[in-house]
């Protein structure tokens, strides 16, 4: 099997892989239906209702984070991911209920996006941690990549189909068919055979732990500036529901097929970037820093962009630039944190990342009613370039990195690194494991004793 789908030879994997799949294409059809029937039949084209409704199903998450890490680190997590996949499936029935049966108003979306959010805090470290039970340390990297592909993926056909339903049947029916999807992960962790997982000893109850995860996030240094940058954009940037749905219909003036079909596109640049580091060794800072750049230009060409096709072109690179660099971050927090203390690193990666979207969307909604949505866009764009500059300062600064401009022959632009931040402010087995696979990739990039950066090569015609 290819480098790019090696995480495919392990059965456990392609069980999870396939279940995950189904679930995330429900998943979604429902994101896509309960936006549209928030900006368009509970209230009129409000992007703050819409904005409300992402910080409720988010907001939990800021919260609750640092426990459900510590729950993903104490308990079976394959018998906590059953219990939260089923409670989110029921949830999904009971909001695709009062839709169909037109009793249902905004603040019952609300109720049930809180819901949602409130289990889906508990689910996510959980889920996330459970990947390196699948597979070996050597793959998961690229599992994790694989897992992206997969979500985005999914977003190939769920928005497209969400938009079809909803024309045809409503937006209930669409929910009623996402709590179905749900079982497909639950029939799917049952199908796992047990005894291949490379389950973790449960951390102990002893006073202390949570604090624990906290204590050794700060002491890694690479890990908290890694954390900055996925704060900036998730919470500026990654409102692709409140974008993609004002563009659609204020700018634009198109109805709710055309409105999923922009997600759809925009997930055949993420697919194209989640596989494009799953055929990446080790996930490095430099990647990050690439995909965070290229997600501000991206963003800023989108916004920009005159006609309804020329904007949805222009969302395939947003795409591939803002899974290049969430599939990255992930993949190198995973790989560099300790065993014991993965459930609860990745919690407060997940409450970082995804948890600044309550404070965000309500703004970045806000800015699309008073200014339009090509200022929110713009909005997004300066949260990219800012967290590249962000990270490539700590580099320099830190790191002993400098800039230097080289004339060459030949023209080519290349980005080298003497390390990305995994030598000594690492900690642990995992951390040393990977500090010591990437020691001959450093000594080989670097053959001298000063570290650099060397970011443009030019050429010379005198």
């Amino acid at each position: 099997m290819s480098a790019m789908f090696r995480s495919l030879s392990v059965i456990n994997y392609r069980i999870w892989f396939a279940g995950a799949l189904v679930s995330n294409i429900g998943t979604w059809m429902q994101r896509t239906a309960q936006d549209w029937i928030v900006l368009t039949e509970l209230t009129d084209y409000n992007a703050t209702a819409v904005g409300i409704t992402m910080a409720l199903q988010l907001g939990p998450m800021l919260i609750l984070m640092p426990w459900a890490g510590l729950i993903a680190d104490r308990f079976n997590r394959r018998k906590l991911l059953i219990l939260t996949q089923a409670l989110m499936g029921l949830l999904a029935l009971g909001l695709g209920i009062l839709t169909v049966t037109g009793i249902a108003e905004l603040w019952h979306v609300y109720l049930f996006a809180l819901g949602l959010g409130v289990v889906a805090a508990i689910d996510a470290p959980a889920r996330q941690a459970f990947v390196s039970e699948l597979v070996s340390e050597d793959n998961l990297s690229n599992a994790v990549a694989l897992n992206s592909a997969s979500f985005h993926g999914a977003r190939l056909f769920g928005p497209a189909a969400a938009g079809l339903l909803v024309v045809a049947v409503g937006a209930g029916w669409v929910f009623m068919i996402n709590a179905v999807t749900f079982a497909a992960t639950v029939f799917a962790m049952m199908l796992l055979r047990t005894h291949l997982l490379r389950r973790q000893p449960p951390v102990s109850r002893e006073r202390g732990q949570l604090a624990a995860g906290f204590r050794y996030v700060r002491g890694r240094p690479d890990i908290m500036v890694v954390m900055v940058a996925v704060f900036l954009i998730g919470t500026f940037g990654l409102n692709f529901a409140i974008f993609t749905s004002t563009m659609a219909t204020i700018e634009f003036g198109k109805g709710a097929t055309e409105f999923g079909l922009l997600s759809s596109i925009m997930a055949i640049g993420a697919v194209v970037g989640s596989l494009l580091a799953a055929r990446r060794s080790q996930a490095r800072l430099r990647m990050i820093i690439i995909g965070a750049a290229l997600f501000g230009v991206s963003c800023a060409l989108a916004a920009v962009m005159p006609t309804y096709g020329s904007f949805a072109v222009s969302l395939a690179l947003v795409g591939l630039s803002s899974l290049t660099l969430m599939t990255t971050a992930n993949a190198y927090v995973q790989t560099t944190t300790q065993a014991d203390m993965r459930g609860r690193v990745m919690a407060l990666y997940m409450a970082i990342f995804v948890g600044g979207t309550p404070l965000g969307a309500p703004l970045v909604g806000w800015v699309a009613d008073a200014f339009g949505p090509r200022w929110a866009l713009g909005l997004a764009s300066a949260s990219g370039l800012l967290a590249a500059a962000a990270l490539l300062y700590w580099m320099i600064r830190y790191r002993e990195l400098r800039l230097r401009l080289r004339l060459r022959t030949s023209p080519r632009v290349q980005l080298l690194h003497a390390g990305d931040g995994r030598g000594a402010a690492s900690t642990g087995p995992a951390a040393a494991s990977a500090a010591d696979r990437t020691a001959a990739d450093r000594t080989e990039a670097v053959d001298t004793a000063t570290r650099e950066i060397a970011v443009v090569e030019g050429t010379s015609s005198r």
